[in-house]
């Protein structure tokens, strides 16, 4: 597997619960031969709490989570570069909601202050995202809310609840036609959608 040039990459799974962004990402990053984080797993406890209560995040809640997820998978990415050596190209793939261009913008490394909550949050080894360092691209799930919803109501144990999707629906700022974006959809099966992004990301400059 060869990624673009010689800079490892993000790439992104997104979409509103019920999308299928973990199925997606990992099947994806499994075909790519690359790895997959779940950003749902680096959630502080609070936040995991807030929503498991019905309570939707704020974007205080939002951003320092998805300043971790950014420098985390930069960190992942320079040490898996540094084992391979500097002549083998590698990524990784992260599945999280990304519902609002703020948030991809984070995840894009774009953020241009790191606040006193961030470093809180932050692990002490981590340092502030650099938008260089990995290029970000997201592959978005779109889906009608029938499908979703019925989506939710089947999923067992997990932490959103189905009442919580027309908020995120709200909340979803469409990332069509923002750069570095690949759409899929909900409807098709996992497998179509891996061959769907390729074939995207490919468009995009990806070499996959």
């Amino acid at each position: 597997m060869t990624i673009g040039s010689r800079k490892p990459v993000l790439i992104v799974t997104m979409g509103v619960s019920g999308t299928g962004k973990s199925t997606l990402g990992a099947e994806l990053a499994k075909v790519l031969e690359i790895p997959f984080i779940d950003g749902d797993d680096l959630h502080p406890a609070a936040n995991v709490q807030k929503m498991a209560s019905g309570q939707a995040l704020t974007d205080q809640d939002r951003e320092p989570w998805l300043e971790l997820i950014r420098t985390t998978a930069e960190h992942k990415a320079v040490e898996m570069q540094t084992a391979e050596g500097t002549g083998k190209q590698c990524g990784l793939v992260v599945g999280c909601s990304s519902l609002k261009k703020h948030y991809r913008d984070i995840l894009r490394g774009r953020r241009k202050q790191v606040t006193a909550t961030d470093k809180a949050v932050l692990p002490e080894h981590l340092e502030p995202p650099d938008p260089d360092l990995l290029p970000t691209y997201f592959v978005f799930i779109k889906g009608s809310r029938e499908l979703l919803l019925d989506r939710m109501q089947k999923r067992q144990g997990h932490f959103m609840k189905a009442s919580m999707l027309d908020s995120q629906l709200q909340t979803l700022e469409n990332p069509e036609g923002e750069e570095g974006v690949v759409a899929v959809n909900a409807e098709d099966t996992t497998e179509e959608q891996v061959v769907k992004a390729k074939e995207g990301l490919h468009k995009l400059g990806v070499t996959v």
